[in-house]
C-alpha cells in the first residue's frame, strides 16, 4: 500500500467518494469545493481512507480475532460490554504499518506548513463507511479528539478512533439493523482546529 491509497486530501473529495472516506469526510470536500467560491472557508484537512483501515486490521491480524469475538457475543458466552471492550483493546494495542503512518506523517507535516504552524493543533473525527438509509443512521456512534498536537498524537488519536467503530453501541446497532461488522469501515478525518472567537 502506497501513501496515496492511504490519505485524501479534503479538496480532493466529493460526495462520490462515501466508500472511500466515510460521509463525513466526503460531504467536508463538497463543501470545500461548494463553498470556496462563495468566498467561504473551510477548514484545511485530510482523510485517512476506508482502505488504510483494512491495512490496519490486516497487518495486525485482527479480522478473524474480531469475528471470533463478535460470534462469542451472538452466542451469550461474551456480554456486549466485554465484546466491545476486548475488541476496542485490540484495535488500540495494534501497530502502525510503516507505509500508513509515514503517509499520516507526511500529510500532518503538509497541513502545518499550509497554516503555517509549526505544530497544528487537529480535530481528529470518525468518519464510517456505511451511508445512512431511511431506516439506518450512523452519526454519532464513533468518536472525534479535539485539539490534537503532534504526529504522535495524531497516530494515537487516529488508531482510538479506529477502535471507536466498536463502541458498545455501533456494535449493538449494526447488530440489531443487521450489518456485516465487517463490511463497514472507518476512515479518520483530520482538520485544523479553528477557534470560535
Amino acid at each position: 500500500m502506497t501513501g496515496i491509497d492511504s490519505i485524501r486530501w479534503f479538496e480532493d473529495l466529493t460526495n462520490q467518494d462515501v466508500a472511500l472516506v466515510g460521509g463525513k469526510n466526503a460531504s467536508l470536500g463538497e463543501m470545500i469545493a461548494t463553498l470556496k467560491a462563495e468566498g467561504i472557508r473551510v477548514p484545511a484537512g485530510f482523510a485517512t481512507t476506508s482502505a488504510a483501515y483494512r491495512h490496519y486490521l490486516a497487518e495486525n491480524d485482527l479480522e478473524d480475532k474480531i469475528r471470533e469475538r463478535l460470534e462469542d457475543y451472538r452466542k451469550g458466552e461474551q456480554s456486549l460490554h466485554q465484546t466491545g471492550e476486548g475488541i476496542r483493546r485490540m484495535i488500540r494495542r495494534g501497530q502502525w504499518p510503516g507505509e500508513t503512518a509515514m503517509a499520516i506523517r507526511d500529510a500532518y507535516r503538509e497541513l502545518c506548513r499550509r497554516t503555517g504552524a509549526e505544530e497544528v493543533d487537529v480535530a481528529v473525527r470518525s468518519s464510517a463507511t456505511a451511508e445512512d438509509l431511511p431506516d439506518a443512521s450512523f452519526a454519532g456512534q464513533q468518536e472525534t479528539f479535539l485539539n490534537i498536537t503532534g504526529e504522535e498524537e495524531l497516530l494515537d488519536a487516529c488508531r482510538k478512533c479506529y477502535a471507536s467503530l466498536f463502541t458498545d453501541r455501533a456494535i449493538s446497532y449494526r447488530e440489531n439493523k443487521g450489518f456485516d461488522h465487517m463490511q463497514v469501515a472507518l476512515s479518520v478525518g483530520v482538520q485544523r482546529m479553528v477557534r470560535s472567537d
